[in-house]
């Protein structure tokens, strides 16, 4: 069986800004969850089994308490940000099961669902549905891939090293360096895309890179200085792969048959009747 695995907060934010704003007989923007249902539904009749949605239900997480600059809430559209809870009451409705994250991120409920779906046999392949980046980790080989759901493109393991130039494994590491403007931390000066991923293609982790560059031997524009802002600032680079790396200890459920659809409860037809009429907003 394949196991799909949506980025609801993702979701959520796309379709807001992809689709007309529209407010329900009660007076409620639920234009974007209106959106995201449908795609749902689109993909459970095109042969989903078994899935589940992660959102983050509060935006915070415990990374805020280690980067004072770390992503936060502030600045959502309160029209978008009203929809959040909606869409995981919805969803349940729907009989999808939803992970509404607090302490962690969405991302971190898809890198730990992923990684304990790779180890049952009966998973044939999880896919899991978002463009971050930072899921690139948790790709392994042809088994556990990404897929963007928006350009539909796959990404398996080769597809990583090809787009970011290291292997899954290194993703944090090269966040660490390059940065993550969506999530608020700016890697090191002078790091760049392309040295970051010359240099660790060789060495793989952060601790593994010389202090030395001349034993680098790697193309990598203006080594010295490079080595110089890595020797001076590890442990701040140390800090943002911490960031950058997923949990995948977050418990989420027993077996892969908890996230098997088995249709939609009772209560889905009423809610789906008033998102069916929701009108455009002004």
């Amino acid at each position: 069986m394949d196991v799909h695995l949506v980025d609801g907060t993702y979701e959520l934010f796309r379709h807001y800004y992809a689709v007309p704003p529209a407010r329900d007989a009660d007076g409620r923007e639920v234009g974007a969850v209106r959106g995201v249902v449908a795609s749902i539904l689109g993909m459970i009749r095109q042969g989903a089994t078994h899935l589940a949605v992660a959102t983050d239900h509060v935006i915070e997480s415990f990374r805020n308490d280690l980067w004072p600059g770390y992503k936060t809430g502030d600045g959502i559209d309160p029209a978008l940000r009203s929809q959040f809870t909606l869409l995981e009451e919805t969803l349940v409705e729907l009989g999808v099961t939803v992970w509404p994250m607090v302490e962690f991120e969405a991302d971190d409920a898809l890198a730990a669902a992923a990684a304990a779906l790779d180890e049952d046999p009966r998973v044939e392949r999880v896919i899991i549905c978002t463009p971050d980046k930072d899921l690139a980790q948790s790709v392994r080989g042809t088994r556990v891939v990404q897929f963007n759901r928006r350009t539909r493109t796959m990404r398996d393991e080769a597809g990583v090293v090809a787009r970011f130039g290291v292997a899954p494994a290194s993703i944090p590491d090269y966040l660490a360096l390059v940065g993550d403007s969506a999530d608020g931390y700016p890697g090191l000066p002078g790091w760049g895309t392309k040295s970051a991923a010359a240099v660790l293609h060789r060495y793989r982790r952060l601790e593994a890179i010389p202090d030395d560059w001349r034993t680098w031997g790697v193309n990598a524009a203006n080594p010295a200085r490079l080595a110089r802002t890595l020797a001076g600032e590890r442990d701040r680079a140390l800090l943002f792969r911490t960031l950058a790396t997923l949990r995948t200890d977050v418990p989420l459920f027993e077996s892969v048959e908890q996230l098997r659809w088995q249709g939609p409860t009772n209560a889905f037809r009423k809610t789906a009747a008033k998102l069916d009429a929701a009108i455009p907003s002004s």
